[in-house]
């Protein structure tokens, strides 16, 4: 049991990671952090559609697999007979 936890733990501190990149990646829609790093530069590569659509993908994948995480630590803590 504590090596599943274990292996939890560092699935969390990654997706924790990603998903913090993953946001920050996204196109703003009206000045922050998103657009920082380019001004002008980023609204002529922001018009790729498919780039965007990819990074809401990958978002929403990463956040469901952190969510999960959260809820089977949340498990194993509750129901741990230590």
């Amino acid at each position: 049991m504590l090596i599943l936890k274990i292996a939890l733990i560092v699935i969390l501190v990654i997706t924790s990671l990603l998903l913090t990149l993953f946001i920050l990646l996204h196109k703003g829609r009206g000045g922050g952090l998103s657009d920082m790093f380019g001004g002008g530069v980023t609204s002529s590569l922001g018009s790729s559609g498919v780039a965007e659509r990819n990074l809401n993908r990958i978002t929403i994948v990463v956040s469901l697999v952190w969510v999960v995480t959260i809820i089977a630590l949340g498990l194993i803590t509750r129901f741990s007979v230590v």
